[in-house]
């Protein structure tokens, strides 16, 4: 292992680390509000940002966010809803569709934070005439946005002709207001940016296409939403759309490797300790399925900074079986600091996060729209 000078000339270590139980998630404060300021920088008006937060699901991060401008969020849940309207967030979308028992959530949401104001997604006429039945039994009206499919097919209206029908149609519809359009192209992941730039105009053709029809029937000019982390710096640059990051917040593995055109800095580990040395090559750690996102295969579910050397063996619910080189110098009670290749469902396993500074864990943020619920 390190020696003490060398250790604390990595950003990562933490000084009071034993004062820390394992497995744990830590974010680094520091560094979230660095990235906060790069997003800032990559666009030219912060009102264009509508960052989701399914990421960090935490009040105090949306906090920082609204201190730097932010004021508009998108969400995918309705306890990350209450969680911004808590946070007192003027204007949060519900990017989902509201069916069944999940519609009258977003009602009683609507109604017992007024000072929110609230949307949601539509991509079908008979959703949006339940949507728009249940305002009016509220005595509402509800903003929505046409989810288009840009590719990603997984929700979504297509072709052209038939967002524009269904815009139209939510217009003549009380209880409901069209005021936008709405696109995740999540599907577009290349690399290579010049390529991942190439797809994402294809994709946003069609927006552009519905919005041009919708103004030339004399609606005012929809808002748009678009994208990602993956494709903000492209969306970035177009005039008056409404961009989406949430990844760029803490970053993770995945999008540091793929995506080195953005400059975020990872903001958020997870540590582990060695707990066995089962023979003389393989370690032992506390960090199981229920610690780190697992839907990728064994080798890409965390990356260790401090052990990068190490090979994946096995995992099971709280175990992670590595091996590392023969004569190696691991001990029991080895701390390792692991980067997530998936922050956003890592963060979902854990009802709360350790924060530093200083390079010390001085507080804790409750992770508080990990639940499905807080209230309503």
């Amino acid at each position: 292992m390190n020696n003490k000078i060398e250790i604390f000339s990595q950003w990562y270590y933490i000084k009071n680390i034993d004062s820390i139980d394992s497995p744990a998630l830590i974010i680094y404060a520091e560094r979230v509000a660095e990235n906060i300021n790069t997003l800032k920088s990559m666009i030219d008006n912060v009102q264009r940002l509508r960052p989701q937060v399914k990421t960090n699901k935490t009040k105090e991060a949306t906090l920082l966010m609204m201190e730097a401008g932010i004021k508009k969020f998108k969400c995918a849940t309705i306890a990350e809803a209450e969680m911004l309207a808590l946070t007192n967030v003027p204007d949060v979308l519900l990017a989902y569709q509201p069916v069944g028992p999940k519609l009258q959530r977003f009602i009683t949401l609507i109604k017992k934070y007024p000072f929110t104001k609230f949307s949601c997604l539509t991509d079908n006429l008979s959703s949006a005439k339940k949507i728009a039945s249940a305002a009016i039994e509220n005595e509402i009206e509800i903003p929505v946005y046409i989810d288009i499919n840009a590719g990603m097919n997984r929700t979504g209206i297509l072709p052209v002709d038939n967002a524009v029908e269904l815009y139209m149609a939510c217009a003549k519809t009380n209880g409901i207001q069209p005021v936008g359009l709405h696109c995740y192209d999540g599907h577009i992941r290349a690399s290579d940016f010049r390529q991942r730039t190439i797809e994402c105009d294809n994709a946003f053709n069609e927006l552009s296409l519905i919005q041009k029809k919708l103004i030339e029937r004399s609606f005012p000019a929809p808002v748009i939403i678009a994208g990602g982390s993956p494709t903000f710096p492209i969306h970035a640059k177009r005039k008056d759309v409404e961009c989406s990051p949430g990844t760029f917040i803490y970053w993770d593995k995945s999008y540091q490797d793929l995506y080195s055109e953005q400059n975020f800095a990872t903001a958020a580990l997870v540590i582990s300790r060695i707990i066995s040395l089962p023979d003389e090559t393989k370690l032992c750690l506390d960090l199981g399925h229920k610690s780190i996102s697992t839907e990728n295969e064994l080798h890409r579910r965390v990356y260790f900074l401090n052990a990068p050397e190490l090979k994946f063996i096995s995992q099971g619910e709280e175990h992670l079986v590595v091996e590392a080189n023969a004569g190696h110098s691991y001990k029991i009670g080895d701390v390792l600091y692991g980067l997530p290749f998936n922050i956003c469902a890592t963060c979902a396993l854990y009802d709360r996060v350790s924060t530093t500074e200083n390079d010390e864990v001085t507080g804790e943020w409750k992770i508080i729209a990990r639940d499905r619920k807080i209230s309503v």
